[in-house]
């Protein structure tokens, strides 16, 4: 029996009218297969600006073309004109049998991709059908990112005589391995790395990793397989760009996450250098033996295990890569370069490494043209060369190296709050969780490392109200963390010490101007001492505003993480720096009290529809609250920069089987029947590192309002 796939990619047996998975109608429009034209990327007919697909995209202009097909940048008409990029699947096959064997394998690699879900990834929304000119074709369909690739970056400056620094470079390495780690760990390969497949996002200027070699695979692959006779017969095959992908992949087809580090420290390479990556191979051994090129010596041994000619000689992952990177940071105070807040990712469980390590069974492509997918007007802060920063302290401890991973979560939390739901009933819930999951633990140790303390700091804390023995524990660790090899060590007078003792004295005086900046003088002086008291009245403040728990840890989140982006997944709240947090939390209290961060949307006299507009900085949200009732239909509709917000819809009364509507998603729409009456929240985060402006349309059928639930009943 053959398959028929759902735009989503899932595969379902032929005799299936709607999706098994997600429940989609099955579209019985032609299957370009079924045409037995043929097809490829010089016969397929090109497409014009303004011209309709899949009854919603306009195709505004075609943005380059590849071994599989074009690729163009249109509008789709049901995302309110939103830009994204159409690819589209031509693989130089005849026949129907060719076709049907190519479009089955476009399909299975394409609902690959479709389960990524990262910010720094453009998102694969779907695949669908349509007919152009006489026959069908088969399009992909992907977010669109502004910006401009590294390659582009690189030869602008170029012109100028630079290219990279160090410290760009490993700020680029700290915002693109996660990234790395979170696709080999879904068991996926990029394979094609390199400074043309790499964009920095006009948006946040964060590196974004698109072009996977995958969908190019499967069209060599079916031009490989399935050629006719009078086909000529295509070169030898192989993916990845010459010396940017290592040998096992070009000469063997052997595919593996180190063959992706390799790539991407060659990229290193050559952004530094502006060097060709086959005269930097050639230059490998000098530059291990620190002969070629100046730079760091730990970032110098970090990137050459990388480029071990041994795939076995390299790192394991690239979380392992990360962790190299910040144990053997260089002098960790003069960075002032934050890491960008990064939006939630799940990953998947790791798959068994023999999955990357055998060769791959069908042969690879020759590499192609490469052209960007995508292009911006807009500048770029890393486009013009940058003056290197002073070596000063960095302001919010924000430095990529200073915090290595922690594999606990805090946000991870949603089994257990539905579990809490099951055990304890609806009453209290979200709050009592969170207090749960706050531990009351002892004071931690407030051994001091040295043994004279600075009494100058020992003044500016007091100044700020900040309890000095707070300051000693907070500053403890985080040295630790940053020098891991000093603990369990007291630093002495001994003048080997001095370095040590200085870099103590910087972390302390950091703390000192991130709590003085970002915290208000009330919450500075209560760091060290929150409790359970404490959160229960936050709850009974923020639910005499319809408001619950969930928003008001949405705010905190959103701006702890954008201060502190290396606590993101970490298990902290028990620890000092879980004090930061709880403080950050108590100053959110007050803003939603006094309306500052907060607003009821409230339906005028025969209207059926509100909007608000609203400026968020970075690390910021805003809270809306309606009340509805059960069976309304509502109608929502965010617009904002792309990748820039979250969005979270929360019920008056969560349950097992549905805590919320939406919770701290990128989506920008929603639509459906509410399921209760009472006060919904609307919680809008900006997720970006930049200032975002945005629209909120709140749309409801039968807008005259239930009565309202008392406060107390109201929220959790």
């Amino acid at each position: 029996m053959s398959q028929v796939y759902c735009r989503r990619g899932h595969a379902n047996p032929d005799s299936n009218h709607y999706c098994s998975t997600c429940g989609e109608k099955l579209n019985p429009s032609p299957n370009f297969a079924q045409t037995g034209q043929p097809s490829g990327t010089a016969a397929s007919p090109a497409i014009t600006p303004g011209q309709w697909l899949g009854g919603r995209y306009r195709v505004m202009q075609e943005l380059g073309h590849g071994g599989f097909g074009r690729t163009y940048l249109a509008e789709d008409n049901n995302r309110f004109n939103e830009l994204c990029v159409l690819k589209e699947f031509a693989p130089q096959v005849r026949g129907t049998y060719a076709l049907q064997k190519a479009e089955e394998l476009f399909e299975r690699e394409a609902g690959v991709l479709y389960q990524l879900r990262h910010p720094q990834i453009p998102r694969f929304r779907e695949l669908f059908r349509d007919t152009v000119g006489d026959r069908g074709q088969l399009f992909l369909v992907q977010d669109y990112v502004e910006g401009r690739t590294y390659r582009q970056l690189l030869a602008a400056r170029q012109q100028q005589g630079l290219a990279f620094s160090e410290l760009e470079m490993r700020q680029f390495l700290e915002q693109l391995l996660p990234v790395l780690d979170y696709i080999h760990r879904a068991g996926v390969i990029h394979r094609d790395i390199s400074p043309d497949n790499l964009i920095l996002r006009s948006l946040d200027q964060q590196p974004v990793l698109i072009d996977f070699g995958g969908v190019k695979q499967v069209a060599a692959a079916a031009t490989s397989m399935y050629m006719t006779p009078e086909t000529a017969p295509p070169a030898a095959t192989r993916l990845g760009k010459l010396g940017y992908a290592p040998e096992e992949q070009m000469q063997q087809g052997i595919i593996s996450p180190q063959s992706d580090l390799y790539a991407l420290a060659m990229t290193v390479l050559v952004l530094l250098t502006g060097t060709d990556p086959l005269q930097i191979i050639q230059a490998l051994p000098d530059f291990t033996r620190g002969q070629w090129l100046d730079l760091d010596s730990s970032l110098r041994q970090v990137l050459s295990r990388m480029l071990a000619p041994q795939p076995g000689d390299r790192y394991s992952s690239a979380q392992a890569v990360l962790q190299a990177l910040r144990g053997n940071s260089f002098n960790p105070g003069s960075s002032t370069l934050l890491s960008p807040m990064a939006a939630h990712s799940t990953l998947p469980p790791q798959p068994d490494p023999a999955h990357y390590a055998q060769p791959i069974a069908y042969p690879l492509p020759e590499s192609a043209t490469q052209v960007s997918a995508q292009s911006g007007s807009q500048p770029d802060l890393l486009a013009m060369p940058q003056p290197a920063p002073p070596a000063t302290s960095a302001v919010g401890l924000a430095a990529p190296h200073s915090l290595p991973p922690v594999t606990a979560t805090r946000r991870g939390w949603g089994p257990l709050f539905l579990l809490v739901l099951l055990l304890a009933g609806l009453g209290g819930v979200g709050w009592g969780l969170r207090d749960r999951w706050l531990p009351q633990t002892s004071p931690p140790s407030e051994d001091f490392p040295s043994e004279a303390p600075d009494t100058s700091l020992e003044s500016r804390s007091q100044d700020l109200g900040v309890d000095f023995q707070f300051l000693i524990r907070l500053t403890n660790e985080t040295f630790y963390q940053r020098y891991p090899e000093q603990q369990g060590r007291e630093l002495s007078e001994d003048p080997n010490d001095a370095e040590w003792r200085a870099r103590w004295s910087a972390i302390a005086q950091e703390w000192l101007q991130t709590l003085e900046q970002y915290l208000s003088l009330e919450s500075r002086q209560r760091l060290g001492t929150y409790g359970e008291v404490d959160r229960r009245e936050w709850r009974q403040t923020v639910n005499q505003f319809y408001v619950g728990s969930r928003s008001l840890f949405d705010l905190t989140d959103a701006q702890f993480f954008q201060l502190f982006p290396e606590q993101r997944d970490a298990n902290f709240i028990d620890q000092p720096i879980g004090q930061v947090w709880q403080a950050l939390a108590a100053d959110q209290v007050t803003a939603l009290a006094e309306g500052k961060t907060r607003e009821e949307l409230q339906f005028a006299p025969g209207a059926f529809s509100e909007q608000v507009s609203y400026t968020l900085a970075p690390g910021t949200g805003r809270v809306y609250t309606a009340n509805l009732a059960q069976g309304q239909i509502m109608r929502l509709n965010l617009q904002a920069p792309p990748n820039s917000t979250q969005l979270s819809i929360y019920l008056p009364r969560p349950t097992p089987d549905l805590p919320s509507l939406l919770e701290d998603a990128p989506d920008t729409t929603w639509s459906g029947s509410l399921p209760q009456s009472g006060y919904y929240e609307l919680v809008v985060i900006n997720a970006s590192s930049q200032p975002i402006r945005y629209q909120l349309t709140v749309a409801v059928d039968n807008v005259t309002a239930p009565a309202a639930p008392q406060p107390s009943d109201a929220k959790e």
